[in-house]
């Protein structure tokens, strides 16, 4: 009898050790010491906070900002040098903010320059976040072909040359890539489709991608946030206001005549409780961005969300479509 609990004894301590040991395999996280970062879009919201807590966690980065003299890149500039004890007047040291306009050729081949010069010889890029992008909203009639085409612009064609760009640095390194999407990249949303086809696109590339960087040992990550209108301010009143009024004057007699100002009054209010209703926190974004920047094993893909984004994006993706057009889109 003693033998058998003596040997079920150490079972279950070697098992209670190997699992612990597992979870620390998993949850380990790369040494940052020395390792560089380029963030895009980091003159406010997610890449702002990204760049500046990546600073102080020890990382090298490079901060790609649309305005490289703006509110925002003056901003981590000067928190950098905080961090890094430095002079009003001295250069930082792990903090670069890169003048990147992402749909200008010329502009991100001179990051690409400036980057390459930076880093250690013979050093890659250890991350890229593809974080930069634009969004609005409104339904396919009252949107017009430019408005599809500048979403796209920037979302899906800026987000591609910026990757295209940094691929020779981020295999050298065998880095990582991490792809902003959205909760929206796998499901529709009334009056959103500007956005939408966007993010479907982007998760398309970031699959493909994914698929074919295992060869050089590099990862791709997708971020999947729910809604963050309200922690991102990318949606004030005003702004709806001023897109939602553009919409209307640009919209077709025949088409304010078959929708209605009611209607179209309707969708408005929708969007403008829509941005508000989220959270005002950016912290989990940041989490699941950092996460996918350190973990020894990134995740494919990383979800902030709240339960309902969470139970809505399991009806929506993984139940008949059927199912989920009722119960969100009747």
């Amino acid at each position: 009898m003693f033998p058998l609990i003596a040997a079920i004894l150490v079972a279950c301590i070697s098992g209670f050790w190997l699992g612990m040991r597992l979870v620390s395999y998993l949850k380990a996280r790369v040494d940052p010491r020395g390792k560089a970062v380029l963030v895009t879009g980091c003159d406010t919201g997610f890449g702002h906070a990204l760049a500046g807590r990546l600073h102080s966690l020890g990382f090298i980065v490079f901060a790609g900002c649309l305005d490289c003299k703006g509110q925002g890149a003056v901003q981590l500039t000067q928190e950098a040098r905080r961090v890094e004890g430095c002079g009003n007047k001295d250069p930082c040291k792990r903090m670069k903010v890169l003048q990147m306009d992402i749909c200008k050729d010329e502009e991100v081949v001179e990051a690409v320059r400036i980057v390459t010069r930076l880093l250690r010889k013979d050093e890659g890029l250890w991350a890229l976040v593809n974080n930069a992008g634009l969004s609005t909203f409104g339904e396919v009639e009252w949107c017009s072909l430019e408005v599809f085409q500048r979403m796209a612009e920037v979302n899906v064609w800026g987000g591609i040359r910026v990757v295209k760009a940094f691929l020779p640095l981020i295999r050298k390194a065998k880095g990582r890539i991490v792809q902003m999407t959205s909760g929206l990249g796998r499901q529709a949303l009334l009056g959103r489709s500007c956005y939408v086809v966007t993010k479907y696109a982007m998760e398309g590339f970031s699959q493909c991608l994914r698929y074919e960087m295992r060869r050089w040992g590099v990862s791709v990550s997708i971020i999947e946030p729910g809604n963050f209108i309200a922690a991102t301010g990318i949606f004030t009143q005003e702004r709806i206001r001023q897109i939602a009024s553009q919409m209307w004057e640009g919209a077709s007699e025949e088409t304010r005549q078959a929708y209605g100002k009611e209607t179209f009054d309707t969708q408005v209010e929708r969007m403008s409780y829509y941005s508000q209703v989220g959270t005002t926190d950016q912290s989990p974004v940041i989490n699941a961005m950092v996460a996918a920047i350190t973990d020894r094993r990134p995740k494919i893909r990383y979800e902030p969300k709240d339960w309902y984004w969470r139970v809505r994006t399991f009806i929506m993706t993984i139940l008949p479509q059927e199912i989920g057009d009722w119960v969100y889109h009747q």
